[in-house]
């Protein structure tokens, strides 16, 4: 019990320590503030400093390119919000067992424990009536394949796989094919006779 203020004092100056070391931390970590320079200092100011060749940063390259041409000791701008596609098209899949995108916007959609609006259309009950695809009957697999009457639980959120497609712009520079795409470049090879 009497130990009790001690360990309290103890925690406050570990607090107080570790914030006097996050200032002193930010103090030195900040730029000094511009000179300007007057015809009165002009005289105590250094020569200005020169870069040698080889310190200077290559041209057209970037060292992020996520960054979009800012340079790093600047903040840029957010990129306007990209606009969901809303065509109803479905889209071919780049991968073997690639979940399904989502066509058409699902702004506002509720998706909880008590309620999931994707299976209003897509249930396997309301898919004719709302000319919608089904969920698979992967769907109504548990972890051990065995078929559940209800969508399995762990397939339940829609959007932990299937995301909606936007018309923004890919941040990085993206060569992917899509296997046919590759065997429909290979050139054919002849067949070979056994002897």
């Amino acid at each position: 019990m009497r130990d009790k203020p001690l360990i309290a004092i103890g925690l406050l100056v570990v607090i107080v320590v570790a914030a006097v070391a996050f200032v002193a931390g930010r103090k030195a970590g900040s730029a000094p503030p511009p000179v300007v320079a007057t015809a009165s200092t002009s005289a105590n100011l250094p020569p200005p400093a020169t870069k040698r060749a080889t310190e200077e940063a290559p041209q057209g390259k970037q060292i992020d390119a996520i960054r979009r041409g800012v340079p790093i000791n600047q903040e840029g701008m957010a990129p306007a919000l990209a606009h969901v596609e809303n065509a109803d098209i479905k889209r071919n899949r780049a991968y073997p067992m690639q979940p399904p995108t989502i066509p058409h916007s699902i702004d506002n959609y509720q998706i909880d424990k008590n309620s999931n609006r994707c299976l209003l259309c897509h249930a396997r009950a309301n898919a004719d009536k709302f000319q919608a695809p089904p969920v698979s009957v992967t769907h109504y697999m548990d972890r051990d394949d065995q078929f559940l009457a209800t969508i399995s639980p762990r397939r339940y959120f829609c959007n932990q796989c299937h995301v909606v497609q936007t018309d923004a712009q890919p941040l990085v520079a993206n060569n992917f094919k899509d296997i046919d795409t590759i065997l429909s470049e290979q050139p054919e090879q002849p067949e070979h006779k056994a002897n």
